[in-house]
């Protein structure tokens, strides 16, 4: 059987950096950040065109399956599969569960590893290097992708690279992987050269990958032939066995396999790459107008200068300021120097300590049948904008400490209460009584938008006993 290169796309990760535009339940992988489409399309788009180059195998976590496969169908995409995560354990585990399924399907399956929240400008020369890579890879090699450095980036891992390998034009043996340096540090990689960015994409045979990973951490290996022997199919998905999932030692590919190997090969690239890991990575590959500041959404500027400034739910002027991040998303503000812009994620962990909930979702909550988003809330009250897509239904359920009033604001509603059954047009209403089952569908084949006041003492999503689902959610 021949070879077939095997894309992995991994789509974990909280992007914690990019707060508040990236939550815990709404990663940066799924946001549009650099163009109209999300980083998990734009990563998908780019294998277009890949020679011997299968459909994308999909690892995400169980909080964001639906939205992983609604995004990719929105691009006309089909993935091979979408592999769930029943809780993360870094990279190592992953790729070993994508590994054994592919080999499984075709023992001479090439992998081409891809993190989904990477930006890169050149793709004609990202393929040049898959090209590269995989003749690296047909050799028996576990090669990566190394990005010649810019300037001394203390937010990069580093390669050290070592001599050309021979009849492999591109590569370059594996001296060591360093990890995030300070300054000075990188600063002296850059003038002694041979240093290259550390990039998380890889291209290796599945087979080749699974003996090394056996022979430097078999713990890991061992775990996760475990939870894909207890895999189980859900809908369009395929679960890992949790309890094995869970026993495997939480790694990163490279210190399980890549810093232990003696079969790496480093790949030198310039590709335009980013991993799009900070508000200053942002700016520094936006559009910037004449006075170096750039501006998504409803932005007012004057006089200010190199500033990063988005603005998703209302119009923000900005007077006189140099090198800020000032990001608006409805529901929280940001305001930082460029300089300090990796410090983000210290704002999310105190969000976390501190048990708020600004660092896990959005105003606006994305579900598989469409989302809501609150407008206001009270002691007693809450209201609720809900957007259901067309042919979709929320779950058959019902409340012990709400009621709710749904008012049909654009769109056809098919409710269920209790035994009957009613067509809710616009501009009408139905009451749901606390304790009523219920169901609200959209027949249509337009987007139905329902206005939702609760009332009652609790508001907690964890208020839903479900009775059916076509999501097969608890």
């Amino acid at each position: 059987m021949p070879a077939m290169l095997v894309p992995v796309i991994l789509s974990g990760g909280s992007g914690t950096r990019l707060w508040p535009l990236s939550r815990k339940l709404l990663p940066k992988q799924f946001l549009a950040l650099l163009s109209g489409r999300t980083m998990i399309q734009e990563t998908v788009l780019r294998i277009a065109g890949l020679p011997d180059c299968g459909a994308p195998l999909l690892v995400a976590g169980n909080a964001q399956r639906f939205l992983a496969a609604e995004q990719l169908r929105a691009i006309g995409a089909r993935p091979a599969r979408i592999l769930l995560e029943p809780v993360g354990r870094n990279t190592a585990p992953a790729i070993a569960a994508a590994a054994l399924l592919a080999r499984a399907e075709n023992p001479a399956a090439l992998l081409l590893v891809l993190p989904s929240d990477h930006a890169i400008r050149d793709v004609a020369a990202f393929h040049a290097a898959v090209a590269q890579a995989r003749r690296a890879a047909e050799s028996g090699r576990l090669a990566t992708f190394g990005m010649r450095p810019t300037g001394p980036e203390t937010g990069f891992g580093y390669i050290e690279a070592g001599a050309p390998l021979a009849g492999l034009p591109g590569a370059r043996a594996i001296q060591r992987f360093v990890e995030k340096p300070d300054a000075a540090s990188a600063q002296r990689f850059l003038a002694q050269g041979g240093f290259l960015w550390n990039s998380g994409m890889f291209l290796f045979g599945a087979a080749r990958f699974l003996e090394e990973l056996g022979r430097h951490r078999p713990a890991i290996l061992e775990a996760v032939e475990r939870a894909v022997q207890g895999a189980a199919r859900d809908l369009d998905f395929l679960r890992l066995g949790e309890a094995a999932f869970a026993a495997a030692p939480a790694e990163p590919v490279d210190v399980a396999v890549m810093e232990r190997t003696q079969a790496g090969a480093v790949i030198e690239c310039e590709l335009g790459w980013s991993d799009v890991g900070s508000f200053a990575k942002l700016w520094e590959l936006g559009e910037k107008d004449a006075q170096g500041n750039v501006a998504s959404g409803d932005v007012l500027l004057a006089g200010a200068r190199g500033c990063y400034v988005r603005a998703d739910a209302r119009m923000v002027a900005v007077l006189g300021a140099e090198n800020l991040v000032i990001v608006e998303t409805g529901d929280a503000l940001l305001i930082a120097t460029r300089a300090r812009a990796q410090e983000v994620k210290d704002v999310v962990a105190r969000l976390e300590k501190e048990k708020r909930s600004e660092h896990l979702t959005h105003a606006r909550v994305y579900r598989p049948w469409g989302y809501y988003e609150s407008v206001d809330a009270g002691s007693r009250f809450q209201v609720k904008r809900l957007m259901v897509k067309p042919g979709q239904a929320l779950s058959l359920q019902r409340h012990k400490k709400r009621a709710e009033h749904w008012v049909v604001v654009a769109g056809r509603a098919r409710v269920t209460r209790d035994d009957e059954v009613h067509t809710v047009e616009e501009n009408q209403s139905i009451f749901i009584p606390l304790g009523a089952k219920h169901r609200l569908e959209n027949p249509g084949a337009q987007p139905l938008f329902v206005v939702e006041v609760q009332s009652g003492e609790y508001f907690g999503e964890d208020d839903i006993e479900r009775f059916e689902d076509r999501y097969n959610r608890g």
